[in-house]
């Protein structure tokens, strides 16, 4: 009897075998990693997104780990510390366009790209987040 690939027990979840992407990643370490490379690249050559960003990126680091943290499954790090993270309303006093929103997406790309995780989780994760970038057009 041959089996659908939906009904195979190791399927598993869109990014992999694990409960959460969190766990599937690597946890604590890829999220923090992930968060500084992201940062790393626009400094180095994003001027577009860099003009957004205040002098210090720390704060900005900061919470872009948190962020990453609860929405992969791992702790609610920046709900326990600022609330909801109500996107579109927190990044509505910057100008992003489709350029800047594509520029973002490129920019998690490459930063997930550079570290060693699950194929799957890493297409996942570029996907999602991919999409999300582009909900917070609004120019």
């Amino acid at each position: 009897m041959t089996r659908s690939p939906i009904s195979e027990p190791t399927a598993g979840k869109p990014w992999g075998a694990a409960e959460t992407p969190y766990e599937e990643i690597g946890g604590e370490e890829t999220v923090r990693v992930i968060s500084e490379t992201f940062y790393d690249i626009i400094e180095r050559e994003s001027p577009v997104l860099r003009g957004m960003l205040p002098e210090d990126t720390s704060g900005s680091r900061k919470k872009l780990y948190q962020f990453l943290s609860g929405w992969t499954g791992g702790p609610p790090l920046y709900w326990e510390e600022s609330g909801h993270p109500r996107l579109r309303m927190r990044h509505a006093p910057f100008p992003i366009d489709d350029a800047a929103a594509q520029e973002w997406a490129r920019v998690m790309r490459d930063a997930i790209d550079s570290i060693e995780m699950p194929e799957r989780a890493a297409g996942f994760l570029k996907q999602q987040l991919s999409t999300a970038a582009l909900t917070l057009i609004n120019r």
